[in-house]
C-alpha cells in the first residue's frame, strides 16, 4: 500500500516563489532624481522621441507570453523598459504589482506588514444627511404618514373608534401636502401610488366604523374612480355592505354584483363570499326565489353550514317542501373537516404521548373545532325543528324523516335529541300525553340520553303536582348521570315540595358543584335559606344570582325581599327602585314600594307609587283602600268615591265598600246623595246594622217621617244579633277567640307577590324554558333538552 505514496522533496529546484524578494533598481522610481542617466534622458531629446509601436511586430505574430512561471524570452515595451515577467539577471518576477502585494523597499527596510493599509487611521465620517433637503422633507413626510396609518388601525383594533378616525383624517391632511411636495421636486410617475391607497382605504374604513356612511361611500368612490389603482374594483363589496347596514338593499345588490364582475375566477372563496351576501339581500327583500338560487350555486360549488341554513330558510319562506328536503340532506352533507375524537385518547402508556395528547387536547385548534362541531349541531337543530312541522301531513312524521336522515349521516348523535325535540313539541300543543310517551321511549337507551329523557319527564310531573312521579324520575336521572345538575335541581324541587328543606339544600349544592352556572339552582337555594330563616346565606345567593343574570325581575324581587325580612327599608326601597327600571309597569312591584314608604312615614312618595300601581291595575283592592283612605285623610272625600265605587264593582257582595261611598258623600255635606245611598244599601242587605243606623241619623237630622221605620227595624236587629251570639258563646266552650283580620286590607297579605305573576316560592324547575320562553330568562339546560 505504501508503494503508490510518494512523498515531497524537501527542497524543489524549481521553486515557484522564488526571486520575490530580488529587487531590480530599474524599477526604483524614488531614486530617479538622483540617477543620472534617467535625468540626462529627460533633458535631452531622448525622452520626448515617440513611442516606437510601428516597429512591434503585431499580435498576430506568434511570440511566447511571459508568466511567472519562468519564461525564457524577454519581452520589451515601446519604452525600451523590461516588461512585468521578463528575467532580469536569470530572474524571474511575477506579473502582480509589487507595492499593491506589499513588497516594496520600505518593506525591506523593516517597517510592519499592512497589505489593507490599516496604518492609516479610522476612514473620514460620513458626509453629515442635509435635512433641509427636499428629499430629505418628503422622505421624513412619508415614514409620518405611515406611522399614522398604523396608529390608526391600532387604536380601531382596541376599539377606540373615535382616535381612529381623527388618525386617519390627519394621514390624509399629510399626505396631501406629500403629494403636492412630490409634484414640484420630481415628475407625477414618481408619486407613491400604493401609500395614497392606504390612506384612502384606511380612512373609509373609519368612516364606515363610525357608522358616517355618506364618507365612507364618497371616500370608497374616490378609490374605485382612480384608474390607477389596480384591483380597485374589489373595494365595491365594501360599499355594498355600507348600502345592506343603510337597507338600500337594490343598490347593495347593484354593487355586490359590479364587484362580482370584476373579480377573476381564480379567486373562487372571494366570489363565495359575495354570492353569500347576495343571497342574504334577496332574504331581506323578500325575493326568495333569487336567494334560492344564489346558495344552490354556493352549495354546489364550495358547500358550507351557513349556506345550507340559509337555502333551508329560503325555501322554507316559500313553502316548497321537496327544496326543503333536497336543501336538508345538502346541508347534513356538509364535511365538518375536524379530526375525530378518539385522536385525543391515549393509545399507550407512554408517558410523551400523554403529555402530548393532553397539550393538544385544549388548544386553540381544538377549540376551533368544538365551536364548528356545535354551529353545526345549532344549525341542523334548528333546521330540523323548523321544517319537521310542514315538510309532511303531521309533525310527528316530520320529525321521523328528519331522525332517519340524520342517523345516515355523520351526525348520528343528534337523533336522540330530535326525538326528545319532539316530546318539547308535544308539550307546546298541551299534548302531555304524548311527550310522556315519547320520552319514556328513552328509557332503555345510552345513560346520557336516559338523564335527560328522565330530567324531563320529572319536570313535567312536578308541574302536574304528582311529586311522587316526580322524585322517581328525578332519581333515575340522578343513578344515570350523577353530574346532571338539571337531574339534581329537579331533584332537589321534589324534596323542597315535601318541606325538607335541609336536603333540598344539599341537592341544590350538589348541583352548583357540577355546574357553577346552573341559574336555577342558585336560585332555589336562595328560596330554600328563606325557608330556613338563613337569610344572610339567602342574600348571598341572590347577590351571586344577580351578577349572571343582571336584569332577571324575580332576582331583584327576592333581593328587595329578603332585605324587608331583614327589616333594612331603605335597602328593600333602593333595590325596588332597580326593578321597577326593568319592569316599570309591574303593579305589584309599584304598590310594594308604596307599602315600603308608608311605613317610613313618607305619604307624598307612598300615593305616588300607590297611584302608578292603580293606574297600571286599577283591580287591585289593597291599593284601592289606601288611596280611598288618604283622600279621606287628606279631606278629599269626592276623590275618594270613586276609588270605593271602584271596589264595589270589584267586590260587589262586601257591603262595607258601599258603605265607605255612603260615608264619603255624608262627609263632603251631600246628604240627600248620602241618604239615597244608604237606602239603596239597605234594600240590598235588609240585616245590616250599620247602614241602618246611619240611616235613623240622617233622618233624624233631616226630619223626615221614615225614621220611625227605620228606628224599628234596627231595633229588631239589634235584639236578634244579642239572641244569636248568646246562642253561639253557650254553644262555645270557650269564649275567647281571636278576631279576625279585616278582609281587604292594606298589607294583608304576608307573603311577598312576584312581579311576574306566579308566586315566587315556587322552585324553579329545570326544563322550564322550554316550555315558555318568557320565563326565567337566559336558562342553560345542559344536556338536557335540545339547544335552540
Amino acid at each position: 500500500m505504501m508503494e503508490n505514496v510518494h512523498l515531497a522533496p524537501e527542497t524543489d529546484e524549481d521553486d515557484l516563489y522564488s526571486g520575490f524578494n530580488d529587487y531590480n533598481p530599474a524599477y526604483d522610481t524614488e531614486e530617479l532624481e538622483n540617477d543620472t542617466g534617467f535625468q540626462q534622458a529627460v533633458r535631452t531629446s531622448h525622452g520626448r522621441r515617440p513611442p516606437v509601436t510601428a516597429k512591434i511586430p503585431s499580435t498576430a505574430v506568434s511570440r511566447p507570453i511571459a508568466t511567472g512561471y519562468g519564461s525564457k524570452t524577454s519581452l520589451t515595451s515601446s519604452m525600451g523598459r523590461p516588461m512585468t515577467g521578463t528575467i532580469q539577471d536569470g530572474v524571474a518576477r511575477p506579473m502582480t504589482a509589487v507595492r499593491a502585494a506589499g513588497f516594496s523597499k520600505a518593506a525591506l527596510r523593516g517597517s510592519a506588514f499592512d497589505p489593507l493599509g490599516q496604518s492609516r487611521g479610522p476612514a473620514p465620517p460620513l458626509e453629515a444627511k442635509n435635512e433641509d433637503s427636499p428629499e430629505e422633507k418628503i422622505r421624513q413626510l412619508e415614514k409620518k404618514v405611515n406611522e399614522l396609518v398604523e396608529e390608526s388601525c391600532i387604536a380601531n383594533s382596541c376599539g377606540d373608534l373615535k382616535l381612529a378616525l381623527e388618525k386617519a383624517k390627519d394621514a390624509g391632511r399629510k399626505e396631501r401636502v406629500l403629494v403636492r411636495q412630490r409634484e414640484q421636486v420630481t415628475s407625477p410617475e414618481n408619486i407613491n401610488l400604493d401609500l395614497t391607497y392606504s390612506v384612502l382605504f384606511n380612512l373609509a374604513s373609519q368612516y364606515s366604523a363610525n357608522e358616517m356612511y355618506a364618507e365612507a361611500l364618497n371616500t370608497y368612490q374616490v378609490i374605485v374612480k382612480n384608474k390607477m389603482f389596480s384591483n380597485a374594483g374589489r373595494l365595491k363589496v365594501n360599499m355594498g355592505n355600507i348600502y345592506l347596514k343603510q337597507r338600500n338593499y337594490s343598490k347593495a345588490i347593484k354593487f355586490y354584483r359590479m364587484a362580482l364582475d370584476q373579480i377573476p375566477s381564480v379567486h373562487k372563496e372571494m366570489r363565495i363570499k359575495i354570492m353569500q351576501n347576495i343571497g342574504i339581500t334577496f332574504i331581506k327583500t323578500g325575493q326568495y326565489s333569487d336567494a334560492i338560487n344564489s346558495f344552490e350555486h354556493i352549495m354546489s360549488m364550495a358547500p358550507s353550514l351557513k349556506a345550507g341554513f340559509n337555502l333551508i330558510l329560503s325555501c322554507f319562506a316559500i313553502g316548497d317542501r321537496e327544496k326543503m328536503k333536497k336543501a336538508f340532506q345538502k346541508l347534513i352533507a356538509v364535511p365538518l373537516e375536524i379530526d375525530e375524537d378518539d385522536k385525543y385518547i391515549s393509545p399507550s402508556d407512554d408517558p410523551h404521548t400523554n403529555l402530548l395528547i393532553e397539550a393538544i387536547k385544549n388548544d386553540h385548534l381544538r377549540q376551533m373545532e368544538r365551536e364548528r362541531k356545535a354551529m353545526a349541531e345549532k344549525y341542523i337543530m334548528t333546521a330540523a325543528k323548523l321544517i319537521a312541522p310542514v315538510i309532511e301531513a303531521s309533525f310527528a312524521v316530520g320529525y321521523n324523516w328528519c331522525v332517519e336522515v340524520v342517523k345516515a349521516s355523520q351526525y348520528v348523535e343528534l337523533a336522540n335529541d330530535l326525538e326528545i325535540n319532539k316530546a318539547i313539541t308535544y308539550l307546546r300543543q298541551k299534548d302531555f300525553n304524548q311527550a310522556v310517551d315519547t320520552l319514556k321511549m328513552f328509557e332503555k337507551k345510552d345513560s346520557r340520553v336516559k338523564s335527560a329523557a328522565a330530567t324531563n319527564l320529572s319536570f313535567l310531573y312536578y308541574l302536574e303536582n304528582e311529586f311522587a312521579q316526580a322524585s322517581s324520575y328525578a332519581d333515575l336521572a340522578v343513578s344515570s348521570d350523577r353530574y346532571n345538575p338539571s337531574a339534581l335541581t329537579n331533584k332537589g324541587n321534589t324534596v323542597f315540595a315535601n318541606g325538607d328543606y335541609e336536603k333540598a339544600a344539599e341537592f341544590y349544592k350538589e348541583a352548583l358543584r357540577n355546574d357553577s352556572s346552573c341559574t336555577e339552582a342558585l336560585y332555589n337555594i336562595g328560596l330554600t335559606y328563606k325557608k330556613l330563616n338563613r337569610l344572610d346565606e339567602a342574600l348571598d345567593s341572590f347577590l351571586k344570582l344577580h351578577a349572571i343574570l343582571r336584569n332577571s325581575a324575580q332576582v331583584l324581587c327576592q333581593i328587595a325581599n329578603v332585605y324587608e325580612l331583614m327589616e333594612d327599608p331603605n335597602q328593600a326601597i333602593e333595590w325596588l327602585m332597580q326593578l321597577i327600571s326593568v319592569v316599570p309597569t309591574d303593579s305589584q312591584a309599584l304598590s310594594k314600594l308604596g307599602e315600603l314608604y308608608d311605613s317610613e312615614g313618607d305619604k307624598s312618595q307612598a300615593f305616588q307609587y300607590y297611584y302608578e300601581s292603580y293606574r297600571y291595575f286599577p283591580s287591585n283592592i289593597e291599593v284601592i283602600e289606601w288611596l280611598g283612605a288618604y283622600y279621606i285623610d287628606t279631606q278629599f272625600c269626592e276623590k275618594a268615591i270613586q276609588y270605593f265605587e271602584r271596589a264595589s264593582l270589584i267586590q260587589p257582595t262586601q257591603v262595607k265598600w258601599q258603605l265607605m261611598v255612603a260615608s264619603c258623600f255624608r262627609r263632603s255635606g251631600n246628604y240627600q246623595k248620602a241618604l239615597d245611598t244608604y237606602k239603596e244599601i239597605h234594600r240590598k242587605f235588609p240585616e245590616n246594622v250599620e247602614c241602618l243606623r246611619f240611616l235613623v241619623r240622617l233622618c233624624t237630622d233631616i226630619g223626615l217621617k221614615e225614621v220611625q221605620e227605620y228606628a224599628t227595624k234596627l231595633k229588631r236587629l239589634e235584639k236578634m244579633k244579642e239572641m244569636r251570639e248568646q246562642r253561639i258563646k253557650s254553644g262555645r266552650d270557650s269564649g275567647g277567640g281571636s278576631r279576625s283580620k279585616r278582609e281587604g286590607s292594606a298589607g294583608s297579605d304576608a307573603s311577598y307577590v312576584d312581579p311576574l305573576g306566579p308566586q315566587i316560592e315556587r322552585p324553579k324547575t329545570a326544563a322550564r324554558k322550554r316550555i315558555d320562553e318568557d320565563d326565567f330568562a337566559d336558562e342553560e339546560l345542559g344536556d338536557d333538552l335540545l339547544p335552540e
